[in-house]
C-alpha cells in the first residue's frame, strides 16, 4: 500500500464519472471539509444525507461539528428523487436506494429499497480506490454518519464488511490489517435502522465488529423494537439512544447531540481497537 497522505479534491476527480448522479460540468458529488489545519487529519468521516436531501447541508453539519483531526466527506445520493416527490420550488433531492417503492399498506416509502448501487460506489470507488488504494488509509480509519435512509446505508455498509471483499483485498494480509479491513472506526445512525437487504446470509460470519450508535425519537417507526433486536443480533457493540421527543430528526439541542459527540470522542480516542 502507498504511504498514508491526506486526500485532495484531485484524488477524487477520477471517480466522479462513475457516480450515478454526476454529470459533466455539474457540481462534485462530494463535499470535503478539512480540519484546521488540514495536516492534522488522523481520521475520516463519511456522511450520508437522508431521503430527498443533498450533500451540502451535511457538509455544513460536519463543519459545525468540527471534530478534531477529522476530514469529513459529505456524499450526494446515488439516485435523483423522482419529480413526483420533489419540491418544485426547491433544489434537486437525492436518495440512496436502487429504486423507490411504496408500501401498499401504509403508502410510505419502502425503508429498504436495496442499496447495491450506493454500496458499490462508496466501498469500491470512494473507500477502496481513493482512500485505501490511492491515499493509503485503512478501513479502520473511517467513520460513517447517516440520517434516515443515509443512516440505514451506513449501518448496512458496516454489516457487509463481514463479507471481507474488495476493500480488504487491497490491504496487507497480516492479522492486524485484516481485522481493520473488517470494521470501520464507528458508525452513527440518526433515525435509520439496519436494512435486511444488507444483512449477509452466509453462515458462520459472526457479528459485525464495527461499534454502532443509533439515536432516534422515543416513538421512532424506523427504529422500533424489532429494529433494535436486529441490530443487537448483527453487531457486537450497539448503543441505542431514544430522545425525549417522539419523532426522529437531526439533533436539535445539546442534550440530543451529546451522545453522538461522546461516541465520536471515544472512537477517536480508542482508534479501531
Amino acid at each position: 500500500m502507498p504511504p498514508t497522505r491526506i486526500p485532495t479534491e484531485s484524488d477524487f476527480t477520477p471517480i466522479f464519472p462513475s457516480h450515478p448522479t454526476h454529470r459533466p460540468n455539474e457540481p462534485s458529488p462530494i463535499s470535503l471539509v478539512y480540519p484546521n489545519p488540514p495536516e492534522s487529519t488522523t481520521s475520516i468521516l463519511i456522511l450520508f444525507h437522508g431521503l430527498g436531501d443533498s450533500s451540502a447541508p451535511f457538509a455544513t453539519f460536519a463543519r459545525n461539528l468540527a471534530l478534531p483531526g477529522v476530514l469529513a466527506i459529505s456524499v450526494r445520493g446515488t439516485a435523483p428523487l423522482p419529480a413526483l416527490l420533489a419540491d418544485p420550488d426547491g433544489e434537486q433531492g437525492y436518495h440512496w436506494g436502487n429504486d423507490l417503492s411504496f408500501s401498499s399498506a401504509s403508502g410510505e416509502v419502502d425503508a429498504d429499497p436495496g442499496f447495491e448501487t450506493a454500496k458499490q460506489w462508496v466501498m469500491e470507488q470512494l473507500v477502496g480506490e481513493v482512500l485505501v488504494g490511492k491515499c493509503g488509509w485503512e478501513v479502520g480509519d473511517v467513520m460513517l454518519f447517516g440520517f434516515g435512509q443515509g443512516g440505514s446505508l451506513a449501518l448496512g455498509l458496516a454489516s457487509m464488511l463481514r463479507m471481507g471483499k474488495r476493500v480488504e483485498d487491497v490491504t496487507e494480509e497480516d492479522g492486524k490489517d485484516k481485522e481493520r479491513g473488517r470494521k470501520f472506526k464507528g458508525v452513527v445512525s440518526i433515525g435509520g435502522g439496519l436494512p435486511m437487504s444488507m444483512v449477509p446470509t452466509v453462515s458462520g460470519l459472526g457479528k459485525a465488529k464495527t461499534a454502532v450508535l443509533v439515536c432516534c425519537g422515543r416513538e421512532s417507526e424506523a427504529v422500533d423494537e424489532d429494529a433494535v433486536d436486529l441490530l443487537k443480533r448483527e453487531f457486537e457493540a450497539v448503543k441505542v439512544v431514544r430522545w425525549k421527543r417522539a419523532d426522529d430528526g437531526m439533533p436539535r439541542n445539546r442534550e440530543e447531540a451529546l451522545p453522538m459527540i461522546q461516541f465520536f470522542a471515544e472512537r477517536l480516542r480508542n482508534g479501531w481497537l
